[in-house]
């Protein structure tokens, strides 16, 4: 699936744009998930399989593509990243 299908489907998930602090809680609770994951406590162990790992960093990215709400270009955020990264790991 191509970003733009991507970005298509979240509007149509989620109509109303919003905003940064918004966005902020959602890539906030999806961390909180990863790491209750990774915590392991026993009164969640039934949920913590491979699938709803894949979820969790699946919607690290879907639900935080809120990008055009803040009238970013999604392709110029994501080749700022990889060049960010790229020179980060050159300087290890």
């Amino acid at each position: 699936m191509g970003l733009k299908t991507l970005l298509e489907r979240g509007r149509a998930i989620w109509p109303d744009e919003i905003v940064l602090p918004e966005i902020l809680v959602a890539l906030g609770v999806v961390q909180g998930d990863i790491c209750r994951w990774q915590c392991g406590a026993p009164k969640e162990a039934a949920s913590h399989t491979d699938e709803e790992l894949k979820t969790e960093f699946g919607n690290l990215f879907f639900s935080t593509i809120r990008w055009r709400d803040l009238s970013l270009d999604p392709k110029e955020c994501v080749s700022l990243a990889v060049a960010a990264q790229e020179k980060f790991c050159t300087k290890l």
